[in-house]
């Protein structure tokens, strides 16, 4: 200690940030059989959020319903969502 200051090195800097840095999320892995980058972009945003209505979609996304329609019926298909009425959710 010097006159009641403590001196820290730059190096003790870096650990206490690389310590308290809490660590990033992982995005989820993309199932192989999707090629459509609007089925990507849905698909991540179902898994990110957990479940979205077409309308939240509409607005999140910027795409328009009869796309979405189309997107969700071969994320169906393919047996990587599910829906509840409304509500469509990840499997």
């Amino acid at each position: 200690m010097n006159g009641g200051f403590i001196i820290v090195e730059p190096l003790d800097v870096v650990k206490m940030l690389e310590t308290e840095t809490a660590p990033a999320t992982a995005t989820p892995a993309l199932p192989p059989e999707l090629q459509s980058p609007r089925a990507k972009l849905v698909y991540l945003y179902l898994t990110t959020n957990g479940s979205a209505t077409v309308s939240e979609m509409c607005d999140s996304l910027g795409m328009k319903k009869i796309s979405l329609y189309g997107i969700l019926k071969t994320l169906r298909k393919e047996g990587l969502i599910d829906h509840d009425q409304e509500t469509y959710t990840p499997t």
